[in-house]
């Protein structure tokens, strides 16, 4: 053991205080920490985990957190550097949770939900077409029209609704695992190609017959392939057209409050078990959101390396990967349909701008919006 716990929870929870801009941020935290100042990870581990955490689904930067964890302090220091690292950002949201949806909250509050709000529609189809150029870039000839048709059941899938976009998802990973296995076949016939993901699908599949809310943090936790953003059309449908927890407007405004509080973005699900079922419901959304999480790496976590070398994983997430990114581009669509007055169009098109051109990050835009929103509930502007 490298570490005491009560150095992890020191360290880990500072970055889960300060950890805001999204997975960006927390790997650049989490390196400056073990392999820079504390040296308890060489960079070559370091980089091989974070290629790893990318080949799994759910929160990436959360699962780098807790393998850094496990690496310097074992089994109890990754339970104690995970929780450190997204209890912080937690409490905050669902801080945020209680005021913004209390039965009248203030204008201004409303204000600043329907500003940020505005601007997260922005933000999410920025994030979309970045992860898009990303994941098409080094793809030619048939890897490219497949990848293009993963992409477009993405977005199809937002669009008909959530269980599309799970199946989706799974669909696009395991068409490519398909394809791969059939150019891989030996002179013998046996495949040289593992199969990784097929026990994780097999126990997705099997969770269907779980409570509404549970099924939708379950969703959330363990197949947010591409990026948190992708937690959006898992839980958008969800939470306002199958079970109206949540009206367009708040479930715009729960976006925006995980931009902009530090940690994971998952923990957004937390607003919408609040919207669901009160403190309680937030907490056992958020409970079954980051298990998946600790599960992969308290489990699995001495064969990353193993897993970054893996085949068949990867063939899985280039399938999969690119659905994600049409599920994130398709929620662009619902998301702006909860803009109903004009100065939050008006909103919209300026965050737009600002992001493009690259004078501000995300955070910087979604406060700005904010305080412009707080403004308009003040000087009794429309509020959606």
């Amino acid at each position: 053991m490298r570490a005491s716990l009560g150095t992890v929870l020191r360290e880990w929870g500072r970055i889960g205080v300060v950890g805001f801009g999204g997975p960006p941020a927390h790997v650049a935290l989490l390196r400056e920490l073990v392999v820079r100042h504390r040296r308890w990870m060489d960079a070559r581990t370091f980089e091989d985990a974070n290629a790893a955490c990318g080949l799994l689904p759910g929160p990436a930067s959360t699962q780098l957190a807790i393998f850094c964890a496990r690496h310097v302090a074992g089994t109890r220091g990754a339970l104690v550097g995970g929780l450190a690292f997204i209890l912080p950002g937690l409490a905050a949201i669902l801080v945020l949770a209680a005021v913004s949806l209390a039965q009248a909250p203030p204008a201004w509050v409303r204000g600043v939900g329907a500003g940020a709000g505005a601007a997260v529609v922005a933000v999410v189809a920025q994030a979309g077409l970045a992860l898009g150029r990303a994941s098409l870039t080094d793809r030619r000839g048939a890897r490219l029209a497949r990848a293009g048709a993963y992409v477009a059941a993405g977005a199809l899938g937002t669009v008909l609704g959530a269980l599309t976009v799970v199946v989706a998802l799974l669909g696009a990973g395991m068409v490519e695992l398909g394809v791969r296995r059939r150019a891989r076949r030996s002179p013998t016939g046996r495949l040289t190609v593992q199969a990784g993901p097929v026990a994780l699908l097999l126990a997705v599949t099997g969770a269907a017959a779980l409570p509404a809310l549970a099924w939708t943090a379950f969703k959330v936790g363990a197949l947010s392939y591409g990026g948190g953003l992708v937690i959006i059309p898992l839980m958008q449908a969800d939470a306002v057209d199958v079970h109206a927890w949540m009206t367009e407007a708040q479930f715009l405004n729960a976006v925006a409050l995980g931009q902009l509080t530090p940690g994971p973005v998952v923990q957004t699900v937390a607003v919408v078990g609040y919207a669901a079922a009160g403190l309680g419901g937030a907490l056992v959304a958020a409970l079954i959101a980051f298990s998946p999480s600790f599960l992969v790496v308290l489990l699995g976590g001495a064969r990353f390396e193993a897993l970054r070398n893996n085949a068949g994983a990867r063939a899985f997430l280039d399938g999969a990967g690119p659905a994600a990114v049409g599920a994130i581009l398709g929620a662009v669509v619902p998301l702006a349909g909860a803009i109903a007055t004009a100065w939050q169009v008006a909103l919209l098109g300026a965050a737009a701008l600002v992001l493009a051109s690259g004078r501000a990050g995300v955070v910087a835009v979604l406060a700005g919006a904010g305080a412009v929103g707080a403004l308009a509930g003040l000087t009794g502007a429309p509020l959606p």
